[in-house]
């Protein structure tokens, strides 16, 4: 039995001790704060996500009426990706994949390379919080681009997405919950108008790939063109975020910044996933009885999946709680695993890849003049502010 408030300050600061403990002790334990299961292990974790018997879609007898507050974000969910299990997830994906093709990721370095000079050049001497001025901006713009809507919308993209993703943080309040919706119809409504501006005046960017993309006979509709583009927003932006102030923090506290040149970056930034990732807890729904390291899950059952715990195991990665840029195996999970894996993972690592090095060629005498702190939004592991002198 674990009793751990996610909302702890100590936990918050550092939740790699408990993730220990919970590892020796189980590596399944029962967390009572969450009343659930919790895999804590790298071999547990990386099992369960591959596990057809369990998924992400939930339990016809767990689901409840959604209540009129929320209808506008139940319609997007609906039809997310993250939320939907074979055959329409299989479905959905197909089709997504012929629209966000590795060449299309690729063609973005370019527009990586140049929003992250733009944002360097403006950015101002002496003391800077990193986190609004760039790790925030990189990710937001390159979204613009790859949807092809105006980089002017950045504010409303980046307020969108916070109010959203918000739901997926312990402790959501009605507050929380009325903010989300209200999100989710502004962003649904802008959605519906440009996607049909996009069927007349076709561009060469994602959405109309998205309009176009056909696997026989079908195509998506245009609930899950929005369901689609909201979690690209979502999912690829906030985390890129919370990556890329967490690279920052972790490369000078540690002295390691030279693991951003050009022959170490890739095995660089793989070691940062694993060492302090984004997201620190992704659940599954069981759909048959599971046996899990000694413990039964029965159909229904949920399940958490500590990814953040996972990079940390020691019968895996030597010394993990060290941060070693010329790691280079095995992989980590940060980005999940099966049938969910995360389908802006190319981007996301081509974003991380290109934005650290430009950073610190621009500011090679970068220093941290506040103490980070990261925020109390678990499961995400993010900092709210990273003050810097430039």
């Amino acid at each position: 039995m674990l009793n751990q408030s996610p909302h702890d300050p100590a936990f918050v600061q550092n939740p790699y001790d408990v993730y220990a403990q919970a590892r020796a002790a189980g590596p399944v334990v029962f967390w009572q704060d969450y009343g659930m299961l919790a895999a804590f292990d790298h071999a547990t974790v990386h099992a369960l996500l591959r596990d057809k018997r369990l998924g992400r879609a939930v339990p016809a007898a767990q689901r409840r009426p959604v209540p009129d507050h929320l209808c506008a974000f139940d319609a997007i969910e609906r039809h997310s990706l993250l939320e939907l299990e074979a055959p329409e997830h299989t479905r959905l994906r197909r089709l997504v994949l012929h629209a966000f093709t590795s060449r299309r990721i690729a063609g973005l370095a370019g527009d990586i390379h140049a929003i992250c000079a733009d944002l360097l050049a403006d950015l101002p001497t002496g003391d800077v919080d990193l986190i609004p001025t760039y790790c925030q901006q990189v990710p937001v713009r390159v979204i613009a681009r790859l949807l092809g809507v105006p980089e002017a919308m950045a504010p409303d993209l980046l307020r969108w997405s916070a109010a959203m993703v918000a739901m997926y943080q312990a402790g959501r309040t009605r507050a929380i919950e009325d903010a989300a919706n209200t999100a989710a119809r502004e962003f649904s409504d802008f959605l519906t108008g440009y996607i049909a501006e996009r069927r007349n005046d076709p561009r060469d960017d994602l959405i109309t790939e998205l309009i176009a993309a056909q696997d026989g006979a079908q195509r998506l509709s245009a609930d899950e063109m929005i369901g689609t583009c909201v979690l690209l927003l979502n999912a690829g932006h906030e985390a890129t975020v919370h990556s890329l102030g967490n690279a920052v923090k972790c490369l000078i506290e540690t002295g390691t910044t030279d693991g951003v040149a050009p022959d170490r970056i890739d095995n660089t930034v793989e070691e940062l996933l694993r060492f302090t990732p984004p997201l620190h807890m992704f659940t599954r729904y069981a759909y048959d009885t599971v046996e899990v390291a000694g413990q039964i899950l029965q159909p229904g059952d949920e399940i958490a999946l500590m990814l953040g715990a996972a990079g940390r195991d020691p019968a895996v990665f030597k010394d993990p709680d060290t941060f070693d840029p010329s790691r280079t195996k095995p992989a980590h999970l940060a980005f999940g695993g099966g049938l969910h894996f995360c389908v802006g993972a190319p981007l996301a690592r081509l974003e991380l890849q290109i934005a650290l090095p430009a950073l610190f060629a621009n500011a090679p005498a970068l220093r941290i003049i506040q103490t980070p702190m990261f925020a109390d939004s678990y499961h995400f592991h993010k900092l709210d502010q990273l003050i810097v002198a430039v």
